[in-house]
């Protein structure tokens, strides 16, 4: 009897597994796509995107000013003029302020969250601002001066220079963990530092190897886990606190943009190639690569609203490249007038 009853048990456990989806036949289907597209006026380069999740608005980098975008119209209400070479925005809500960092003066400029008004313009002894990052803690935004590889902290509520810490590295994109610590890629040094937001000093440098010219970061602030893009289609895992290797994970080409999704337990990787790398965190030590959703070339750098868990990518249409010249001997490719939008990604 009790072989019996084991025989027919294991036939219904199989049966069972057999019905059941598995994890690798849903990850087959298309899940994240692009809905819809925000069409946005104006010429020129973008860079980085961010989204202001309470007052549900998207802030878009293009060229000399930034757009604002209110994320349930998906209409445009602001306009934040006079940021030439503008990279990114940092957000300060507890203070009612936002901030920009301007690589082509070397400028940052503070605007009013409600307004957008300009209440203050920063002149860095840096040079060329790119990406920029607030930190709670120490109630200072951090510029990454690529042009100085360094970071200059400002204090947020007075607009001056605290100071400047060399990084011996060119800086990328940067995120805070609400404890103290700001993390930063090192592009040309295949490295992620960490740095004291208090003291101002260096407290750890991890290599990120075999990741190589890392762009696009997030931060898991739970499991603390850092999640590095890297532009030899590699995404490398770290602990926040130790800087060990956790995972490496293959993603599309072209990326500079990197978000986690704490809500869903999802990490995104955006790709200039035309795709979208979406990952799955199991448990902190193991991640899985669920799909590769295609976008539109160009889309590199990216934007998450976790209270709906959709995902903003900008592009545009691309023409020829200028011819090159002493300065410029690689030039990009033109970008051609009237195209630039901003895609809004869904599950």
């Amino acid at each position: 009897m009790r072989h019996r009853a084991s025989a027919l048990l294991g036939t219904c456990l199989l049966l069972a597994a057999s019905l059941a989806p598995s994890r690798s036949s849903s990850a087959d289907a298309p899940q994240f796509h692009v809905v819809r597209r925000i069409p946005l006026a104006g010429e020129g380069f973008w860079d980085y995107v961010t989204v202001d999740r309470a007052a549900r608005r998207l802030y878009v980098t293009h060229g000399t000013h930034v757009q604002v975008v209110n994320l349930e119209t998906d209409s445009l209400v602001g306009d934040i003029l006079d940021t030439p070479g503008v990279h990114g925005v940092a957000l300060a809500p507890d203070l009612g302020k936002g901030f920009t960092s301007n690589g082509r003066d070397s400028t940052v400029t503070v605007f009013d969250l409600k307004t957008f008004a300009i209440l203050d313009r920063i002149h860095l002894a840096a040079r060329f601002p790119d990406a920029i990052a607030y930190d709670s803690v120490s109630g200072r935004v951090f510029t990454m001066n690529g042009g100085s590889s360094s970071t200059s902290a400002i204090n947020a509520r007075t607009g001056k220079v605290a100071g400047t810490l060399g990084l011996s590295g060119r800086p990328e994109f940067a995120v805070a963990d609400g404890k103290g610590t700001m993390f930063v890629n090192l592009e040309d040094k295949s490295e992620l530092v960490a740095v004291d937001t208090r003291k101002l000093s260096l407290l750890n440098r991890w290599p990120l190897a075999p990741g190589e010219e890392p762009t696009g970061l997030a931060l898991d602030r739970v499991h603390r886990r850092l999640f590095s893009g890297c532009s030899n289609k590699k995404l490398i895992v770290l602990d926040a606190d130790s800087g060990r290797h956790v995972a490496e994970l293959a993603i599309g080409d072209g990326v500079d943009g990197v978000a986690f999704d704490p809500e869903r337990q999802l990490v995104f990787s955006s790709n200039g190639e035309g795709s979208l790398t979406v990952i799955h965190e199991d448990d902190a030590e193991h991640f899985s690569v669920v799909e590769t959703a295609t976008t539109e070339r160009g889309g590199r750098t990216i934007a998450l609203d976790a209270t709906t868990g959709t995902v903003y990518v900008p592009t545009a249409d691309f023409g020829p490249p200028p011819p090159p010249t002493a300065d410029r001997p690689h030039p990009r490719a033109s970008i051609l007038p009237g195209s630039f939008r901003v895609m809004v990604i869904k599950r």
